[in-house]
């Protein structure tokens, strides 16, 4: 039985590390051509414990060690996927994959259509994304927009154990290259896991959002950690009054437009929520996506955007934390946009 599987049935709850590790160990159990690499997946079990045990139990030829060369390790992921395998590329943290960027969008991405389909490339790109803490300004960056701004790509954004699990074993079914932003400060907090999501046949459908709140007030759209800061949001307006409809995107590319249009003719307002930085962002995208869609004629006021401040992450805890949404700035942003 998996540590994580134990972890569960201890709690009742699994943490976000736990269902990544169940959902890779289904998946290589399922199929041979699945394999693990990365920095310290193996002997280490992970820099923070994602793949504890897969080593032990799939050995060197499934669970593979790599140097610290990120172009080079994602090169023969990318190799591997066209040769007829199904990598998982672990990044140390997304950070990193700036070194390798060139084979995540000109070998993964672009070799379907440059093939006229006759070549996929079957791969996942993942580790965590976004700020951390006290990571300063190299080491604190999101990458949603950089990544979904490609054609050919695939990005996912899981907040819930739940999220992770159903749509990380979706992605590595997929044939097609995903890149799948999981973020640092998320692994080690619990869910809430349905009895469906125990199956080794769960999946969450890639380009799906899902309404955590409903609401009638205010749409709020957010992805990842900023779900958690949202749905704590919408608890306290909640008092006043003020119901919010949160939606988890999960998917950032494809995005769930229609999710986000529905919901938007039903509250008349919009706010999106996320952690990077504000221009050409992922609410950037939702609010053009909305004023070019039929939902724009159902807005009583403009959209608004809460994001990252608009420079390099400073390395002193207080400016970081001033340098993120805080859920005080969710709060006055929501108030703005209902004109309270």
């Amino acid at each position: 039985m998996a540590a994580s599987v134990r972890c569960f049935l201890r709690s009742g709850k699994m943490m976000v590390r736990d269902a990544l590790n169940q959902a890779m160990d289904e998946e290589l159990e399922r199929d041979e051509r699945v394999f693990l690499l990365g920095e310290e997946v193996a002997q280490y079990d992970g820099a923070y414990k994602v793949s504890r045990g897969l080593w032990k139990k799939y050995g060197d030829k499934r669970i593979i060690d790599t140097p610290i060369t990120e172009m080079g390790f994602t090169g023969i992921a990318v190799g591997a996927a066209m040769a007829g395998l199904r990598p998982i590329c672990e990044f140390m943290t997304f950070n990193f994959s700036m070194q390798a960027i060139d084979q995540v969008i000109n070998s993964a991405a672009k070799t379907c259509y440059m093939s006229a389909g006759r070549q996929s490339v079957p791969i996942v790109f993942r580790g965590p994304n976004g700020a951390s803490a006290g990571v300063a300004a190299q080491h604190s960056q999101c990458f949603a927009a950089w990544y979904a701004h490609c054609p050919g790509l695939k990005v996912v954004s899981p907040w819930s154990a739940e999220d992770a699990k159903g749509l990380l074993k979706s992605a590595i079914r997929d044939d097609n290259p995903v890149v799948f932003l999981e973020n640092e400060l998320m692994y080690g907090v619990p869910f809430e896991m349905s009895e469906e999501s125990q199956s080794k046949d769960f999946t969450i459908p890639i380009g799906k959002a899902k309404v955590e709140r409903q609401g009638t007030h205010v749409t709020v759209v957010t992805h990842s950690r900023y779900v958690s800061h949202c749905l704590d949001a919408a608890a306290v307006l909640a008092k006043e009054g003020i119901e919010c409809e949160v939606i988890n995107l999960r998917t950032i590319r494809p995005l769930d437009v229609e999710t986000i249009e529905a919901s938007v003719m039903k509250t008349s307002h919009l706010v999106t929520v996320e952690g990077g930085w504000p221009q050409f962002g992922v609410g950037a995208e939702i609010c053009a996506m909305v004023m070019e869609g039929p939902a724009f004629n159902f807005l009583d006021a403009p959209a608004t955007r809460v994001t990252g401040v608009d420079i390099p992450m400073p390395y002193a805890k207080i400016l970081e934390d001033n340098s993120l949404p805080q859920i005080k700035d969710i709060i006055a942003s929501i108030k703005k946009t209902l004109n309270v």
